[in-house]
């Protein structure tokens, strides 16, 4: 898919003459970090919402994993939106899904308002960073613009669970959906002040999409997540439930497998599995996902039961994982595009920061350690994990034609959640 390319004049059409045009794309960025920061529920806030509504831990953990099975199931139709709606029709539909969530009890409703939020969320940070590529790269190079939108979205993961963590600790957990709510509002007023309804190409209908099979892929993405997120709780197969929503997701796969195979445009094509290293790459990132989320199971339950450290106190080793999420990324940055170094190389250097965070764990467990003995570790995690998500989507991009770019994303994220479930 990459191919060596021309400069090309990079241009934001879309403001007003009145904006300075060195301070466009970090507007744009800006408005991207809000969108990260945006979600239906927040992690940090996860206890105290236990005990103020008579939501299980499960219910809400659905709701965090409705969110991403949004922005995963969603990926696909980036291109397809993006020539159809504006930014400014993407930014109102976040702000309603963070205004309804905090007020929404019933549960099959606000896992709905958590997954539009997710599919609101991508959109509104494709459309600011594809809008500002050639600012980054003017040949369009993805050896720099994957290392940026990676410093931005795992930047503001950890932002995001920092600041949810303080402001329900000194307030009130509902402190952070009214604090998104006014950044997504001056978010509206930059826009509707600065920028005007402009679109590069003539409004693009939207036929030929498999809608669906993009429902079924939904349907089976959201029933493999409770099935992981309720089974213990149910006691797996022993409980009807559990059952009940096994076989409607064995169903649902069929079904899917069969569309898939049977008409012309499916929302998953089978094609892609035809590309040589895809197959390797998305068992590599199945595999560091199973290890990242069962390591992590472990990690929150040495930290609450056996180091008895309160939420303030667990908080503070996101530092370290930002601090080393910032580092991989560079290191990509450098390795990828300054040196052009061999990818597979970069791989096993991913792997071995976090192979470093399990060594690093594992040699300091004890009741009697400091908090800062597990800052190396942690930072190890967020390096390792930051490297491998931008060599996956690096070598994606440049085995894979543009059609099919997109295909493998929702496989990968399925991985991601279902395995942290």
């Amino acid at each position: 898919m990459s191919e060596a390319a021309r400069p090309m004049p990079f241009s934001m059409p879309m403001f007003r003459g009145l904006v300075p045009k060195k301070t466009r794309p970090w507007i744009y960025i800006f408005i991207a970090i809000t969108f990260q920061f945006s979600g239906g529920l927040y992690l940090g806030t996860l206890n105290q919402m236990m005990g103020e509504t008579t939501l299980m831990r499960e219910d809400l953990l659905m709701c965090l994993y409705s969110n991403l099975a949004g922005m995963a199931i969603y990926f696909p139709l980036l291109f397809r939106m993006k020539f159809r709606f504006t930014n400014k029709t993407l930014l109102c539909g976040a702000l309603l899904c963070n205004l309804v969530a905090p007020y929404v009890t019933f549960l099959p409703l606000l896992w709905l308002v958590c997954f539009i939020e997710g599919m609101c969320k991508i959109q509104g940070t494709f459309e600011c960073m594809s809008n500002i590529q050639l600012w980054m790269s003017p040949t369009r190079d993805f050896t720099v613009f994957f290392p940026v939108l990676h410093i931005i979205i795992l930047g503001s993961m950890q932002l995001s669970d920092l600041l949810s963590t303080y402001l329900m600790y000194h307030f009130h957990w509902d402190y952070m959906q009214l604090f998104i709510c006014g950044i997504m509002m001056v978010d509206l007023l930059i826009l509707t002040v600065c920028t005007r309804h402009f679109r590069m190409f003539k409004k693009f209908p939207l036929f030929g999409i498999d809608w669906l099979g993009a429902v079924l892929w939904a349907a089976l993405a959201l029933e493999i997540t409770f099935v992981f997120n309720y089974g213990d709780y149910y006691d797996w197969r022993h409980s009807p439930v559990i059952r009940r929503v096994s076989l409607s997701a064995a169903v649902t796969f069929v079904f899917c497998l069969g569309r898939m195979f049977s008409i012309r445009h499916p929302y998953l094509e089978p094609k892609m599995w035809t590309y040589r290293y895809l197959a390797p790459i998305l068992v590599l990132v199945s595999l560091v996902e199973m290890l990242l989320a069962t390591e992590h199971v472990l990690e929150e339950t040495f930290l609450e039961g056996v180091m008895h450290y309160g939420t303030m106190t667990g908080v503070q080793l996101d530092w370290p994982v930002l601090a080393g999420c910032l580092a991989g990324c560079l290191f990509s940055y450098w390795w990828m595009h300054i040196k052009h170094f061999n990818y597979l190389r970069l791989i096993i250097i991913g792997l071995a920061g976090v192979i470093l965070y399990f060594l690093g764990y594992y040699s300091t467990i004890s009741s009697d350690i400091h908090i800062s003995q597990l800052y190396l570790p942690m930072a190890c995690r967020g390096f390792g994990y930051a490297v491998l998500s931008v060599t996956f989507l690096t070598c994606a991009e440049e085995i894979m034609s543009l059609q099919h770019f997109s295909n493998p994303l929702p496989s990968s994220r399925c991985s991601t959640w279902s395995w942290a479930a």
